[in-house]
């Protein structure tokens, strides 16, 4: 071997091996959420739809080009370049109040979803894993609420109560977790049996580790589909009890514009532009989180899918 091969080879040991950077958790979390949102092409549609709803309802009110609110003199005029979807009864403009009106139709609609899910999956898996008589009395307590019809206690809400947001919200919340919460009893009846919930048991791992830690994540599945269901029957639900007149009607949503265009003769006035915007984005949300739903069946479900 030569001096100068010699040479070669001892600078090739000395040097440290080069350390590839890896990936920032940031980086790692955005490429794993992208993944989940193309991985079906009527996720990837639905969720660009509502992200879409998303945004307007994050920025949309910090641009309105008029006071959702205001009054002013030109009264039921069509959409024109001033008013891009014209006026309604008492001069409000319509663009600034459908705009304004996203971020409470979205956030309440998905505040409530969130916490019917949240209840269902409480009470779902503790009724099915534990049995015996808490798994009695929470069915009960179930089948109770099934029985209670939401327009009925609405009505009886708000004549007792302020006509509010929360109110709704609570009526929604109190009269749609049941259903959820016994097609998850039913799965977790199934699987508080199965060979990995003995092996944790075994293990000595607590209970509410197995139940939430063990169980849950084979239920996600379940669980996002019946998310974004209740979120679909939620918001139609807010439009509907707001659109007969049992929301708050000092405040700005979609249900709340169909309530006043109705009060106010305008389909009938040919008034379109005051409640076919409001109702078009009730219609685009519910067709976004469709997809979203039908997607998520697919991919847990392989039966389901098309060919591509």
């Amino acid at each position: 071997m030569s001096i100068n091969e010699s040479v070669q080879t001892v600078d090739t040991l000395e040097k440290p091996p080069v350390v590839q950077p890896r990936p920032s958790s940031v980086a790692a979390t955005a490429r794993s959420i992208w993944n989940v949102l193309t991985i079906n092409k009527k996720i990837a549609v639905g969720s660009g739809i509502v992200l879409f709803f998303i945004l307007v309802a994050i920025v949309g009110p910090f641009m309105l080009p008029y006071n959702p609110m205001a009054l002013s003199q030109t009264i039921k005029a069509p959409p024109s370049a001033a008013h891009w979807l014209g006026t309604a009864n008492s001069g409000q403009d319509v663009f600034s109040q459908v705009i304004y009106g996203t971020r409470s139709s979205i956030f309440w609609g998905l505040l409530t979803g969130l916490m019917v899910m949240v209840i269902s999956v409480i009470i779902g898996l503790i009724g099915g894993y534990f049995g015996g008589f808490l798994d009695e009395l929470l069915t009960l307590l179930t089948n109770i609420f099934l029985l209670i019809p939401s327009l009925a206690l609405a009505i009886i809400a708000v004549a007792y109560f302020p006509r509010t947001p929360l109110t709704i919200a609570t009526v929604i919340i109190s009269t749609n977790w049941c259903f959820n919460a016994r097609v998850l009893r039913a799965q977790t009846l199934s699987m508080r049996s199965r060979e990995f919930v003995t092996a944790a048991r075994a293990c000595g791992e607590s209970t509410w580790r197995i139940i939430f830690a063990e169980i849950l994540p084979n239920e996600i599945g379940i669980v996002a589909a019946a998310f974004v269901s209740t979120v679909i029957f939620a918001i139609l639900a807010w439009a509907a009890l707001e659109f007969l007149g049992l929301g708050d009607p000092n405040s700005v949503s979609w249900g709340s514009m169909l309530y006043w265009a109705s009060q106010s003769g305008a389909i009938f006035g040919g008034q379109w532009w005051w409640f076919l915007p409001p109702g078009l984005c009730i219609a685009l949300v519910g067709v976004g989180l469709t997809l979203i739903n039908i997607g998520i069946d697919e991919v847990i479900d392989p039966r389901l899918r098309t060919s591509q």
